[in-house]
């Protein structure tokens, strides 16, 4: 399997909603083992094919909880619920979240409590996850990559300007940016 390098916020595939992934064959099978070999290299909980660019409606993910109990898979064409999330400012410490396509930054965003994805593994089986706290944010900030939204997309204003003055101050916010975990100094 391989590491693929990362594409950088601005390359219109992280950008752009997503296709469904119409057959599973030897090439997305490919593609998935190649996005975790990715996401554990860099480190990462979660990536989603437009990050590699790759447009298709697909994600991986893969945490370990406080007792090390492993929660790892893949979803195809998934859908997502949630419930509204609380209204109010987001806790820095307990809603922060980064992201492997905006490196090394982390920013405060409120999330849905609760998550339900529902979509298909790489057999067809059917997928049904219903999860609370860190777990649903995961999937929704992983979902949310295959509607073309970044994190810093939904940032409260206050840290969307700082988001965009690292974009500019970095040279990132262009087509073809991205960055190799193991190989570039990044620290996502």
């Amino acid at each position: 399997m391989a590491v693929l390098p990362i594409f950088i916020s601005g390359d219109p595939v992280l950008h752009s909603p997503a296709a469904p992934v119409e057959i599973v064959d030897d090439d997305v099978r490919r593609l998935v083992a190649d996005m975790f070999d990715t996401m554990d290299a860099a480190p990462g909980v979660g990536l989603a094919a437009p990050q590699v660019g790759v447009g298709l409606r697909l994600f991986v993910y893969g945490y370990s909880d406080d007792e090390g109990q492993p929660w790892r898979g893949v979803v195809v064409n998934p859908e997502l619920l949630v419930s509204p999330a609380q209204a109010g400012d987001p806790d820095e410490d307990e809603e922060s979240e980064g992201c492997l396509s905006f490196p090394g930054e982390r920013f405060p965003l409120r999330r849905s409590e609760r998550a339900v994805v529902t979509g298909t593994d790489l057999d067809g089986a059917p997928v049904h996850l219903d999860v609370t706290g860190w777990r649903a944010r995961i999937l929704q900030h992983e979902y949310d990559h295959l509607d073309g939204t970044l994190y810093i997309d939904r940032l409260q204003h206050a840290y969307q300007r700082t988001a965009d003055k690292i974009q500019r101050k970095r040279g990132w916010g262009k087509p073809g940016t991205s960055w190799q975990p193991g190989v570039d100094d990044l620290d996502a």
